[in-house]
């Protein structure tokens, strides 16, 4: 059977016509890029989130695959009107999709679509996503009379056993999607023309026009002039698309080559002469400055995290940080070596209190906590935590107090190094400034992998000896990470007493 253009394929079409291309007639190029854990792990929450919204309707059918048995499995169920069909396939005029639910209404004849979403809110990418499967289902015959699309709701609390019906909240797109709808069925015809053509696509690639992060799988292939480090990887670049534009077609990849007269901001214009002069930047008194703020002990703080799309505890809700993991360094004072001390949560029950409890334990009344981008810590998983567990308030309330974000010294720009590449993470500092830390030789490298592994941890299907290790890689790692913030602040430390 010749290719048949899925909703997957136009929706990567839409984001990068040749890498799509590439998908279709190079798949042995293409899927070469491994996914990471995290994709993985966004991939496996999907489909888990859609398999629990099944719930809904336990009396509905499934059908599997996308192949021609489960396409003429889903003509037969679409002919006994069937009330509710899961992953119906419908296939025609070279287009493949798959509803995630579909429902009969008896009283009219038509379908309702149901599109489920591991998100807590309506996305704008969703609106042509489920416009294709519409369109689709309309050209197949089937009378659609509304569609919905099914996310998670943000303010469900979960008490006990799942509430579907609470947890799940239900949008009617279908006056959206009727104002979409023929312009995607004419997007869908020129996606086809363009993806079932034989001949590749010459040139460069749509994400030219794009900032570094937002390149496709397959951009060096398609550009392959483009520098590894370039206008490209100018900070916040993709949000001048004018001027990366302008750039772009003047054919400048190279940061030395950039005409004076594109104005770019203070950040962006430090970042360049930065690199192409070699100097580095250091404004002592500023930095002495930061550290003076400083009170000991200092308290060297990293958390690791898994967001969880299901709450899987009593008084959790959809999409929320778990909280599995800290490492804490600690300095006494002045010339004192760091004292480490750890958490990690490793069994699937709620950590919070655990949490808190070793927080508290090794975290006394005095001295400075210092993290790395501490919107993470503060917002994101303390002020959560402590409306879970009010027993706890005090301690975050104090806690966010004495915080001081090491991060700071490098978004202010206070020192400015060609190494950072115009970033500030702790990636691209640390090897600049104590290069013999690096994350290399560790087997989690980035918080990401953390947060994908410890599912796995904590499943209760891997015997002793995998558990160890994915124990001993998640401690090698958060511990990497807060000692590297202590050995960034003794280099500062080094550089403002010189």
């Amino acid at each position: 059977m010749s290719h048949l253009v899925s909703k997957t394929d136009y929706m990567r079409w839409q984001e990068c016509s040749k890498n799509a291309w590439l998908a279709i007639h190079k798949p042995d190029f293409y899927y070469s890029f491994e996914p990471s854990e995290f994709e993985l792990a966004l991939r496996e929450t999907g489909e888990k989130v859609e398999g629990i919204a099944r719930g809904l309707s336990p009396d509905g059918v499934l059908v599997e695959g996308r192949d021609e048995a489960a396409q003429k499995l889903t003509r037969k169920f679409i002919d006994a009107k069937t009330p509710v069909i899961f992953q119906p396939v419908f296939s025609k005029d070279g287009f493949l999709a798959a509803a995630d639910i579909l429902k009969f209404n008896t009283e009219t004849g038509g379908y309702t679509i149901y599109e489920v979403k591991s998100s807590s809110s309506v996305k704008k990418e969703y609106l042509h996503d489920v416009a294709f499967q519409t369109s689709l289902l309309r050209r197949c015959g089937l009378k659609i009379d509304q569609v919905f699309l099914v996310h998670l709701n943000p303010d469900y609390v979960r008490r006990g056993e799942l509430d579907l019906s609470k947890l799940f909240l239900s949008v009617d797109m279908t006056a959206q999607i009727a104002e979409v709808e023929d312009g995607v069925t004419r997007e869908m015809e020129e996606s086809k023309a363009y993806l079932l053509n034989d001949s590749e696509p010459v040139g460069q690639c749509t994400c030219i026009y794009k900032g570094r992060s937002n390149h496709c799988t397959t951009f060096n292939y398609s550009n392959p002039h483009v520098p590894a480090y370039g206008v490209h990887d100018i900070s916040r670049i993709g949000s001048s698309s004018k001027k990366l534009k302008e750039m772009v077609d003047a054919g400048i990849f190279e940061l030395d080559k950039i005409p004076t007269h594109i104005k770019l901001s203070e950040a962006q214009q430090n970042q360049i002469d930065a690199y192409i002069s070699g100097e580095v930047s250091i404004e002592k008194a500023a930095i002495a400055g930061e550290l003076a703020g400083l009170q000991f002990p200092l308290h060297f703080i990293d958390y690791e995290t898994h967001l969880s799309a299901i709450p899987l505890f009593d008084g959790w809700s959809p999409n929320k940080q778990v909280p599995f993991q800290y490492s804490l360094h600690i300095v006494e004072g002045p010339g004192v070596e760091a004292v480490h001390e750890e958490f990690l949560h490793t069994v699937l029950e709620d950590p919070d209190v655990a949490f808190a409890r070793s927080l508290q334990e090794h975290i006394g009344p005095e001295g400075s906590i210092i993290v790395w981008h501490k919107a993470f810590e503060c917002s994101i998983v303390n002020k959560p935590m402590a409306v879970r567990h009010p027993e706890y308030a005090d301690f975050f309330a104090d806690f966010e107090g004495r915080v001081y974000d090491l991060e700071d010294v490098f978004s202010k720009r206070y020192y400015i190094h060609r190494g950072f590449l115009g970033k500030t993470s702790i990636k691209k500092v640390l090897p600049v400034l104590a290069p013999d830390l690096g994350y290399e030789e560790l087997e989690i490298r980035e918080g990401a992998t953390a947060s994908a592994v410890w599912p796995k941890l904590v499943s209760g299907e891997l015997n002793d000896a995998e558990r160890e290790k994915i124990c001993e890689a998640l401690r090698k790692y958060c511990g990497r990470d807060s000692y590297a913030m202590c050995a960034i602040w003794m280099e500062l430390g080094k550089l403002v007493a010189a």
